[in-house]
Formats: structure tokens, C-alpha cells, sequence
């Protein structure tokens, strides 16, 4: 999916390890692990999907006390690296993958009910989500705004929300593998990571004077 493969992601490490800060060789080392595992898989996007979202986890997940008690909780965590990330890509590796390669997904991805928690709220009696179809149609109409304006990490922040939605219906077992009636988000969601993951990897590796904070559970003797 992405000419930065495993081999040179980690190659590219290795040579800049001496010069890069301990948290964030972490960091790099554990979501490197998950996508080699990730590019392994054959025939299996369910698998695919699980160890791509790891090895985005590993990149932007902090200690939980840093951001615990926000309101928006972890999406507010990965809302804050789309901001680092985005003013980083300087080539705009990632608008252009989103614009061009993947508009068909995205789009895919964004008109989805099935993948839009508000859906769900409603659909499980939630009183303060009966306007969901409102609020689906405003946020359809913001990722066409942000793609028209350049704004990849709002871009990002978007995707990433229906993603989020997609990873948590599989990791609590509210989907069945290799079911047929989330074949085509779950396709479309694991080519849209594997490819942003290594460029997202290779900014982080660029930048090391950027702050990407103390991960989780670090390694201690």
C-alpha cells in the first residue's frame, strides 16, 4: 500500500536511534511491531485492521492522567497528534492520499450511519441523539469543507471518529469475523491505514524535537 514498507521504516530508525529521544524510539519500536504483523496477514482484513489500529495507538496514546479527564477522552488525545501531524507534513503526503487515493473510501466512510456513534445512540434510546441524521449531514458536509480547505487534521479527526466507532464494534466483540455486513468499511478503513501509518511513522522519525509525550505503561525494570 505505501513505498515506506516495514524494512525501511525500521531501517531509517535504526540509524536514527542515537539521536532520537527514549519515548519516542518507543513508541516508534511498539507500532512498528504491530505493522509488521499487520503486512503479514493473507487474506484476513479483520486481523489487518485490529494490528494496523494497534500500530496507530502505540504513536499517539499517552499516559491516561494526561488526558483521562478531558471531555472527549481518547479522541481528544488523537485529535492533538492530527494537529502535530498535519503541520509536520509539509509535502502533504497525507491530503493527497486523502483527496486522490482515497476519496471513494472516505466518502464511503463519512455518509455511513453504521459507522457514526450518534446512529447508534439513537437507535439504543438515546434521548439526546434523535437528531442524528441532522448532525450526520453537518458532518459530511464539514469533511467536504475541510478537504476543499486544506485541513488535514480536521480531515483526520473526522476519519478517524468512523474509524473509531469500526475498531470499538471489534474489539468488544459486537462484530463477527470476516462478517459480511461490515465488509466494505472494514476494507476501506485497513487500506486508508496502511497506508497513513508508515508516513505518519517517517514525520515522527523526522521530527524529534517535537513533544510526542510519555507513552502508556512504560518499559520499566
Amino acid at each position: 500500500m505505501n513505498d515506506l514498507s516495514y524494512e525501511e521504516l525500521l531501517k531509517r530508525k535504526d540509524e536514527l536511534q542515537a539521536s532520537i529521544p527514549e519515548f519516542l524510539s518507543l513508541r516508534v519500536h511498539r507500532s512498528l511491531s504491530w505493522l509488521a504483523r499487520a503486512e503479514k496477514q493473507l487474506d484476513d482484513e479483520d486481523s489487518e485492521f485490529i494490528f494496523y489500529w494497534l500500530a496507530f495507538n502505540a504513536l499517539y496514546a499517552r499516559e491516561k492522567m494526561e488526558y483521562y479527564n478531558s471531555v472527549e477522552g481518547e479522541r481528544g488525545a488523537y485529535k492533538l497528534y492530527f494537529v502535530k501531524i498535519a503541520k509536520l507534513d509539509k509535502e502533504q503526503l497525507i491530503y493527497d492520499a486523502l483527496w486522490n487515493r482515497f476519496s471513494d473510501p472516505v466518502r464511503n466512510l463519512m455518509r455511513n450511519k453504521f459507522v457514526f456513534q450518534p446512529f447508534w445512540n439513537h437507535y439504543n434510546n438515546h434521548e439526546n441523539d434523535n437528531n442524528w441524521e441532522e448532525r450526520l449531514e453537518k458532518s459530511k458536509e464539514m469533511s467536504l469543507t475541510a478537504l476543499r480547505n486544506e485541513d488535514t487534521a480536521l480531515m483526520l479527526h473526522l476519519i478517524f471518529d468512523r474509524l473509531y466507532v469500526l475498531r470499538n464494534q471489534i474489539f468488544h466483540g459486537a462484530a463477527t469475523w470476516q462478517g459480511s455486513v461490515n465488509r466494505e468499511q472494514i476494507k476501506d478503513a485497513k487500506n486508508i491505514l496502511a497506508f497513513l501509518l508508515p508516513i505518519m511513522i517517517d514525520l515522527m522519525l523526522k521530527n524529534p524535537e517535537v513533544s510526542w509525550g510519555r507513552p502508556c505503561y512504560i518499559v520499566v525494570d
